[in-house]
């Protein structure tokens, strides 16, 4: 059954000391090897760094992340490269080339030699498996999926690399046409321009059996709202909170962690909303969807998003969100059931807030609407281009 062999390279995936995050990459491979149809391993590089101590924050948990481990049946490999944090931004590409092509020279002597090489994100992932693709003599795709797009190429040298890269690659994919846009722009030619976007895990992220029974356990009565995300500038959990004094009654859970709780719990208390304003903290995914069950709305206030899974994953629970217009977002957010768009200041997202609520969608209706999005058609998508790519390098 079994009709090619992919290598997945990102250091976009989850892992023992980090078991969230690139998670939306993890979760379109299992459901690729669900097909049936591909076998694949998991190259996900993570930057040196010498201290595993915790007072390190992310680099301290990169350093403990261990060279091998397993997940869900799939061996996945960490290999070590140098980042010079903030200065680094132009040699990163190449201290990860120089990673990566010692590993995947011993995956392919130990015995796993490749068909094709599956690239997540594209810089400077994307830009390093371009170097080493060519000299193993490897076909390979890169996805991009948000910021390595709609960020880093506003620099003239990450975007040179980004654009040689693309006219090395078999063809890429884009988790939303927006991305897709992006490429076009930068020269790449549409047709080698695949979007398949993210997909939702329907029978994870579900209905609450008893809402009521459920908010009761976990404390919730009044009108409630979710924000999920890293607590970072970009995720814009600091305008939810200011929105909160044109919302009176409204609570607000923050599910996340990061670098700017500090600054974040000072805002709530500056603006005089501590007993309105939870912070949950990291949650994992199984309590996350009972959040997700038992809210009136979930919030997503970014400044950049590809295609934003929190999304979906509400609406597969029943819940609508506000979301700001931005890139992928409102080919997510796309009719009445799915929720309301608005700008990014505190004003627009509490008229956004008010305005759902006022005209409250029903919520078997919203999940109806996020079943529309499973991983189905993304497997399908990718099973035809790498087949095709597979094809035609064969020759």
């Amino acid at each position: 059954m079994i009709q090619m062999k992919i290598l997945t390279v990102s250091t976009l995936y989850p892992n023992k000391t980090m078991p969230r995050h690139g998670v939306f990459v993890e979760n379109r491979l299992r459901h690729l090897l669900q097909s049936g149809k591909v076998e694949s391993r998991v190259v996900a590089p993570v930057p040196w760094f010498p201290f595993k101590s915790s007072s390190f924050g992310e680099y301290g948990r990169f350093a403990n992340v261990p060279a091998f481990e397993s997940r869900h049946g799939v061996d996945i490999q960490h290999p070590k490269y140098l980042l010079i944090p903030k200065v680094g931004m132009n040699l990163t590409p190449g201290f990860m080339a120089h990673a990566l092509k010692k590993v995947l020279k011993q995956v392919i002597e130990d015995g796993y030699d490749f068909d094709l090489i599956d690239a997540h994100y594209f810089y400077p992932d994307g830009v390093a498996i371009a170097k080493v693709a060519e000299e193993l003599g490897k076909p390979f795709v890169i996805t991009a999926r948000g910021t390595d797009l709609n960020l880093i190429p506003q620099y003239s040298k990450p975007r040179a690399m980004i654009q040689w890269a693309a006219s090395k690659a078999n063809a890429m994919i884009t988790v939303c046409q927006a991305l897709k846009d992006v490429l076009v722009e930068l020269g790449v030619e549409s047709e080698r321009v695949h979007v398949l976007r993210n997909g939702v895990d329907l029978a994870l992220f579900t209905p609450p059996n008893d809402r009521e029974a459920l908010r009761d356990n976990l404390g919730i009565s009044d009108k409630t709202i979710l924000s999920v995300g890293h607590l970072i500038e970009r995720k814009g959990h600091d305008l939810v909170i200011k929105s909160l004094t044109e919302m009176p009654g409204v609570k607000l859970l923050i599910a996340g962690d990061g670098e700017e709780e500090a600054n974040l719990i000072k805002l709530v208390t500056d603006h005089g909303l501590t007993n309105r304003v939870t912070f949950l903290g990291a949650i994992p995914h199984q309590q996350l969807r009972d959040y997700y069950g038992a809210v009136d709305a979930m919030i997503l206030a970014s400044s950049r998003e590809g295609w934003a899974n929190v999304l979906l994953e509400s609406m597969a629970c029943g819940t609508p969100v506000v979301a700001t217009s931005i890139w992928g977002t409102p080919e997510v957010v796309a009719t009445p059931e799915a929720g309301v768009l608005v700008d990014r200041d505190p004003h627009s997202i509490a008229q956004g807030v008010m305005q759902l609520f006022q005209n409250y969608p029903n919520r078997d209706a919203t999940r109806l609407y996020a079943e529309k999005f499973s991983w189905d058609d993304t497997t399908k998508g990718q099973l035809d281009l790498f087949s095709k790519i597979l094809s035609e390098t064969n020759r």
